[in-house]
């Protein structure tokens, strides 16, 4: 196996919670039926501000973000940010949110410490929007644009938009949510769809190139390389004179394995070095709860830590399916 060159971890993706509100095709099946974690099998916040504070912040990790399901679904949610922004050594703290119920929340996440904001919004068609996240009722579409003003107008400046965009589906709009960067300092990042959990939509086209995406808006507007910070896994590009910029994530088509610098950790404490590889993963959970002390636990971890080169799914076959997934992508958390 060839050794890629590996940037530090110092990045945990935190999933508070394995529940959603939103059942989007892409990250819940249609004949998928979940069986959902009980309160009791989740990491309390005391597990999660004991493993931040005595297990990954010592092994060097700065940046958390937290996730679901839907994490505005978990309880208690404002103290448990308040006490992970006030840890010694949290450099920046993130959520990935749908922000249907921003708007309510939006100031108190703010004033409680969290930095900054990625939502997703695939569409900017109601009726779109509802087809993708699996609404047969009373559209979701206007409540989930008000979340994102108010997040806007309560201070998360940048946001970030995500987009998973599905061929035949949302794709038509791309020009119109790169659009969303002109005179808003917004990032919106298109996403090729991933078959985790979801082999029946993922075909021959069931993704589209970012190159493609790229091509759409040279030709329309134009193209040019953003520099930004960090070592995250999307390639920036800004419209010439736009206030925002547009990120690519491209895992299917351009492997960035020897660019990641994250981990995992589920809802019920499963650490997962990389998100396609379901073989090396670890129970954190059940280490804590039966009294391995944390300096233990640790140690457990730094060595996972030091394998994870190995352990990325790198050069796979981006054409087809590789490989089973137990879990969805809701359940792993993204």
């Amino acid at each position: 196996m060839v050794a890629v060159s590996m940037n530090p971890v110092d990045y945990l993706r935190i999933s508070l919670i394995d529940r959603c509100n939103f059942r989007c095709h892409y990250c819940v099946p249609d004949e998928a039926s979940l069986q959902y974690l009980l309160t009791s099998e989740q990491l309390s916040n005391g597990e999660i501000v004991t493993l931040l504070e005595q297990v990954f912040i010592p092994l060097g990790f700065r940046k958390f973000r937290l996730t679901g399901g839907e994490p505005l679904l978990r309880p208690q949610l404002v103290p448990l940010v308040r006490a992970i922004a006030h840890l010694p050594g949290v450099e920046d703290l993130s959520m990935t949110t749908n922000a249907y119920l921003l708007a309510d929340l939006a100031q108190d996440l703010y004033d409680a410490g969290l930095n900054r904001l990625n939502i997703s919004l695939d569409s900017l068609n109601p009726e779109t929007f509802d087809q993708i996240i699996g609404n047969r009722g009373k559209s979701r579409w206007q409540q989930t644009w008000e979340g994102i003003q108010v997040a806007h107008r309560v201070g998360f400046d940048p946001l970030k938009l995500n987009v998973v965009v599905i061929p035949g589906v949302n794709d038509r709009e791309v020009l119109d949510l790169a659009a969303l960067t002109g005179d808003r300092h917004w990032h919106v990042r298109f996403i090729e769809f991933m078959p985790i959990g979801n082999d029946r939509l993922f075909n021959e086209r069931a993704w589209i190139p970012s190159e493609e995406l790229r091509q759409r808006i040279r030709a329309k507007w134009g193209l040019e390389t953003a520099v930004v910070q960090g070592n995250g896994p999307a390639d920036i590009f800004k419209i010439p004179g736009a206030k925002g910029t547009l990120g690519f994530i491209s895992q299917m088509s351009e492997c960035f394995c020897d660019r990641c610098n994250r981990m995992r950790l589920s809802a019920d404490g499963w650490l997962r070095p990389c998100l396609l590889n379901e073989a090396a993963q670890m129970d954190l959970k059940t280490l804590l709860r039966t009294g391995v002390p944390p300096r233990e636990i640790r140690a457990e971890v730094k060595a996972l830590l030091d394998q994870k080169p190995e352990i990325n799914f790198k050069m796979r076959d981006m054409g087809t399916t590789t490989g089973q997934y137990g879990r969805t992508m809701s359940q792993i958390g993204g």
